[in-house]
C-alpha cells in the first residue's frame, strides 16, 4: 500500500498552495499532484528542481526527504522571520543561514509572478532587494558577500521584471538599470548563469518594448554565449526569443533555424540544470506561434497556438499573451467569430493577472479588429475593454 507523503501536503498548505494552484504553477494535472501526495507516484526526476523551488527548499535533497520520509515527517518549517531582524539590526553578523532564506524569498516572488499583478509583488521584491544591498555593505566574511551579491543579481533581476510588467511596458529605461545592475553582480562573482538571465530579460525590453528588433538580436546572442556550456535553458530561451526577432525582421529562414537550436538545446535539459524552473513545456510553441504570426502564416500560427492555449495554465500571463496571438491570427483568416471568442477568454486571463504583456497584445488585437467596430461580436470586445479600464 502506497504511504501518504504528508510532509509534502503539509509543505504545499504552508505556503499557502492549493493543489490546483500547486499544478498549476508546475504545467501538470491536479490529479498528477494528488498522487504525490499519497505517495502513488512521484515527481519526474527533470520536474523536481523546480517543485523544489516552488516550496522553497533550498536543494533538491530536501526535497527527496520529503518524498521519500524515514521515520516520521516533521512539521513544515517557517521562515525564520527573528534571524532575519537580528541581521538586519547588526548586519555585519549576517550568515549564509540568512542570505539562503533571502533567496528563497526572491525565488517565490518570482513562482507567483505569472499568476499575480506585478503591482502587488512590487514592495515585496523592493524590500528583499534593499535588505540584500544593506547586509552586502556591512558583510565581513567573503563566501557570504558573494552569495549577497548573487541575491542582489536576482532580486535585481525580479525588480527589473516586475517594474516593466506593473508599467505595462512602458518603463523601459528603470528595467534597463535594475537589468544592469544584476548583470554586473553576476560578473562581479563569475557567474554566467545570473548574466546570462540579466541579459536575456534585457533583450525581452528590446524586442517587446521598444520593438527594436535589431538590438534585440544583439542581446540575445550575447545571453547564448554567456550561457552556452552552463544552461540548457537559456542558451535555448535565447535562441527562442533570437528566432522572433528573425521574424520581426521577416527573416523566415533565419527565424526557422533559431526555432530548431531552441528545441536541440530544450531537447538537452539534464538533471542538474540550474535554472530548470525557467523551462515551461508550452514556451516554445508560444514562441513558435507568435513568429509565424509575424510571418503572415496565419494558418500555422493558429494551429500552434490553440493547442499551447489548451496546455497553459488557466488565467495566467502566458496564456494572456496565447490567447491575444491566437486571436490575431484568426483576425489575419478572416475568422471575426473566432477572433472575438479568443480576445474575450484573453482579456478573463488579464483581468486576473494584469501583466503588461498580455494588455499590449490584447489592445492591439482590438486595433485591428476596429474596422468590424460596428459588428456585434466585436461591439461586445470593446465594451468589455473600455469596462475593464475603467474599473482598473
Amino acid at each position: 500500500m502506497a504511504t501518504p507523503r504528508e510532509g509534502l501536503a503539509v509543505r504545499r498548505k504552508a505556503l499557502g498552495y492549493s493543489q490546483e494552484r500547486l499544478a498549476e504553477i508546475l504545467g501538470v494535472t491536479v490529479g498528477t499532484v494528488g498522487r504525490w501526495e499519497r505517495g502513488e507516484s512521484a515527481p519526474e526526476a527533470w520536474r523536481q528542481p523546480r517543485l523544489a523551488k516552488v516550496l522553497g527548499l533550498s536543494t533538491v535533497e530536501e526535497l527527496i526527504d520529503l518524498l521519500h520520509p524515514r521515520d516520521e515527517v516533521p512539521a513544515a518549517e517557517s521562515c525564520d522571520v527573528d534571524r532575519l531582524e537580528r541581521a538586519l539590526a547588526n548586519p555585519s553578523e549576517v550568515d549564509l543561514v540568512t542570505v539562503a532564506q533571502l533567496r528563497e524569498r526572491v525565488s517565490l516572488l518570482s513562482v507567483r509572478y505569472d499568476g499575480e499583478r506585478s503591482t502587488g509583488l512590487l514592495a515585496e521584491a523592493g524590500q528583499a532587494l534593499g535588505q540584500t544591498r544593506l547586509l552586502r555593505e556591512h558583510a565581513r566574511q567573503y563566501r557570504v558577500r558573494r552569495d549577497l551579491l548573487a541575491a542582489e543579481a536576482e532580486a535585481s533581476t525580479l525588480m527589473g521584471q516586475f517594474v516593466w510588467d506593473a508599467s505595462q511596458r512602458r518603463d523601459h529605461d528603470t528595467a534597463r538599470e535594475h537589468f544592469t545592475t544584476a548583470a554586473e553582480a553576476a560578473r562581479g562573482i563569475n557567474d554566467p548563469v545570473l548574466e546570462a538571465v540579466a541579459l536575456l530579460r534585457t533583450s525581452y525590453v528590446e524586442l517587446y518594448g521598444t520593438e527594436d528588433p535589431a538590438e534585440g538580436l544583439v542581446l540575445t546572442e550575447r545571453a547564448a554565449e554567456v550561457a552556452r556550456g552552463h544552461s540548457e535553458v537559456l542558451t535555448g530561451l535565447a535562441d527562442l526569443h533570437a528566432a522572433e526577432g528573425h521574424a520581426m525582421l521577416g527573416e523566415r529562414l533565419a527565424c526557422e533555424r533559431s526555432l530548431e537550436r531552441a528545441q536541440d538545446h530544450f531537447g538537452r535539459i539534464s538533471d542538474d540544470e540550474p535554472v530548470v524552473e525557467m523551462f515551461s513545456e508550452t514556451q516554445y510553441g508560444r514562441l513558435a506561434g507568435s513568429c509565424y504570426l509575424r510571418l503572415h502564416d496565419a494558418t500555422r500560427a493558429q494551429s500552434t497556438l490553440e493547442r499551447v492555449a489548451s496546455q497553459a495554465p488557466s488565467r495566467s500571463k502566458s496564456r494572456t499573451i496565447v490567447l491575444a496571438n491566437l486571436s490575431l491570427a484568426h483576425l489575419q483568416l478572416q475568422d471575426l467569430e473566432n477572433a472575438a471568442a479568443a480576445l474575450h477568454v484573453a482579456i478573463d486571463c488579464v483581468e486576473a493577472t494584469w501583466g503588461g504583456g498580455g494588455l499590449k497584445v490584447i489592445f492591439g488585437a482590438a486595433q485591428q479588429l476596429r474596422p468590424w467596430r460596428k459588428e456585434p461580436v466585436v461591439d461586445q470586445v470593446y465594451d468589455r475593454l473600455f469596462t475593464m479600464m475603467a474599473a482598473s
